[in-house]
C-alpha cells in the first residue's frame, strides 16, 4: 500500500514540477517553430505514457498486494494484450517521429536565396568567413592553416581574395534573411549551437557540414560548442549579433578581406627599437623585466601576444578597476599611435635574447606538475612554450612572479571579465583549477623547471 502511494505521489509531483519549473526554452529567434512543435509533441506523448504506466503500476501494486491465502496466477501469454500494446506503442512512436522527419527534410534543404557564411571551430575558439563582393567563397583547407592564414584559405583561388575574414569570436547576421552556415573544424569534433535558433549541427574534421536558419529577432545571442571537444570545451563561446541589413552591411564593410590580411606590411624592428626606449626604463634594455617596478620579462614572448596585449591596454580591455599595474601600462601603450607602431614594437622585442628569468617563487613542484599537465598544458603545451593556435602565450622562462599575479587577477575578476577580452574570459575559468595562492605558486615552481 505504501509503495503504491509513493508511486502515485511521484507522478503528481513530476507533473507539477514540469509545469511550475522555471527551466523552459529560451525565446525563439529564428523561423524554426516547427522544431518547438516536434519537441512539444514528444513531451506530450512521453508525458502521457509516463503518467499512465506509473499510475497503472501503482494500481497493480495496490490491487495485487500480498494477502493471506491468495495465490498468484501465472499467465505466460496474453495475445490480446500484446496486440493492444504493439498498436499503441506503434502509434506513439509514429506520432513522435513523423513530425521530426518532415522538419529534418526542411533542415537539409536550404532556400536557394540563403546567404552563405562559414563558421570554423578549433580548440577552443570560433572564427568566421563571409563571401566578398563576388558572392563566392574561395576554397580553404586545414592543411593550409598557418599563423598568418588561420582560416587556411587557398591563396591560389581568386574567389578567396575578397572573402571577409573574422578571427574574433563574434559574428553578425542580417535580420529576416535566410542564411546557410557552412561548418568546418580544424582539429576535433565541435558543434555550432545558438539555443534561440533551435537548430544545431556538428563540425566534423575533414568534412563541411551545414545548417540553415532565418534570424527573425534582433539581439545578441550566445554561440556555444555542445560537443565535448577537450578541456576548454566549457569556454568555447562566441556571440551572434542579429541586426538590420544596414547595420550588418556597415559591420561587414569594416572587416578585412583575406587579401588585406595577407598584404599587411612587414613590421620594422628598427622603428620599434626607437619606440622601446621608453619601455626600457621599466622592462629593461633587453626586455629582462624588473620585479621591483612590477614589469615582467618581455624577451622571448611571441610577437602576436605582445601585439594583442598592447592593443588591449590601448582599448581599455586591460588596466581596468583594481589593476593598478595595468593602469600604468595603459598610458604607455597609448604612446603607440597605430597598429603599425604596435607591430614594430612587438617585432623589436622578438629580436631580444631570450634569457630565462631568475626564479623567485618556490612551491611544491610535484603538485604543480599535476595541476599544469591536467589543465594548462592543453593550451600552453607540455614544455610551456605556448602556441598561436590556442592563443596561449609562452610561460617557460618568463617572470614567475608575474604569472602568480596574473592568475590571481583572473581568479579575482580583475582581469578577463571585460566584454572584449574573449581569451581572458577562458582563463578566468581555467584559473579556478588552482584553489588559491599556494597552488598557483606550486604551478609557477613547476613552470620554472621547464626552462
Amino acid at each position: 500500500m505504501a509503495l503504491a502511494v509513493v508511486i502515485f505521489l511521484l507522478v503528481i509531483g513530476s507533473v507539477i514540477f514540469h509545469f511550475a519549473s522555471p527551466w523552459w526554452f529560451t525565446d525563439i529567434a529564428a523561423d524554426w517553430g516547427s522544431i518547438d512543435f516536434t519537441i512539444d509533441v514528444t513531451f506530450w506523448v512521453t508525458g502521457i505514457v509516463f503518467i499512465l504506466l506509473n499510475l497503472f503500476l501503482a494500481y497493480c501494486v495496490y490491487k495485487y498486494r500480498h494477502k493471506e491465502g491468495q495465490k498468484a496466477a501465472y499467465e505466460p501469454e496474453n495475445h490480446r494484450l500484446e496486440v493492444w500494446l504493439s498498436v499503441i506503442t506503434t502509434v506513439g512512436v509514429v506520432t513522435m517521429l513523423a513530425p521530426g522527419l518532415f522538419v529534418w527534410a526542411s533542415i537539409v534543404t536550404p532556400p536557394d536565396d540563403a546567404t552563405e557564411f562559414e563558421a570554423m571551430g578549433q580548440q577552443w575558439q570560433w572564427a568566421f568567413r563571409y563571401p566578398g563582393a563576388d558572392g563566392i567563397m574561395g576554397t580553404a583547407d586545414t592543411q593550409l592553416v598557418t599563423e598568418g592564414n588561420p582560416f587556411g584559405v587557398n591563396v591560389e583561388d581568386p574567389n578567396g581574395q575578397d572573402d571577409v575574414i573574422v578571427t574574433a569570436p563574434e559574428m553578425h547576421l542580417p535580420l529576416d534573411k535566410p542564411v546557410k552556415a557552412l561548418l568546418r573544424s580544424n582539429d576535433t569534433l565541435h558543434n555550432y549551437t545558438v539555443p534561440q535558433f533551435r537548430v544545431k549541427m556538428d563540425l566534423v574534421p575533414g568534412l563541411i557540414s551545414y545548417i540553415w536558419f532565418e534570424p527573425n529577432k534582433a539581439g545578441r545571442y550566445d554561440l556555444m560548442c555542445e560537443e565535448l571537444c577537450g578541456i576548454g570545451h566549457f569556454a568555447m563561446r562566441g556571440a551572434v549579433v542579429v541586426e538590420t541589413q544596414a547595420e550588418y552591411d556597415v559591420w561587414l564593410d569594416a572587416q578585412p578581406t583575406f587579401a588585406e590580411t595577407q598584404a599587411v606590411a612587414a613590421a620594422n624592428p628598427a622603428a620599434g627599437q626607437a619606440q622601446y626606449a621608453v619601455c626600457a626604463a621599466c622592462h629593461g634594455a633587453q626586455g629582462e623585466g624588473n620585479q621591483a617596478l612590477n614589469s615582467p620579462k618581455l624577451a622571448g614572448q611571441s610577437p602576436w601576444y605582445i601585439e594583442r596585449q598592447l592593443k588591449y591596454f590601448k582599448e581599455g580591455v586591460r588596466g581596468g578597476e583594481g589593476d593598478t599595474n595595468g593602469q600604468a601600462m595603459t598610458a604607455m601603450a597609448n604612446m603607440l599611435v597605430d597598429d603599425t607602431a604596435v607591430r614594430n614594437m612587438a617585432a623589436y622585442i622578438a629580436t631580444m635574447p631570450d634569457t630565462a628569468a631568475t626564479p623567485t617563487v618556490t612551491g611544491d613542484v610535484a603538485n604543480g606538475y599535476e595541476i599544469y599537465n591536467r589543465n594548462c598544458a592543453a593550451c600552453h603545451l607540455d614544455n610551456g612554450d605556448g602556441t598561436w593556435y590556442t592563443d596561449a602565450p609562452k610561460l617557460a622562462g618568463m617572470s614567475d612572479w608575474y604569472f602568480v599575479t596574473q592568475i590571481s587577477n583572473f581568479r579575482a575578476g580583475i582581469r578577463g571579465l571585460h566584454p572584449s577580452d574573449d581569451y581572458g574570459e577562458q582563463m578566468v575559468g581555467m584559473a579556478t583549477a588552482m584553489s588559491g595562492l599556494e597552488e598557483i605558486e606550486d604551478v609557477a615552481a613547476y613552470i620554472n623547471t621547464l626552462r
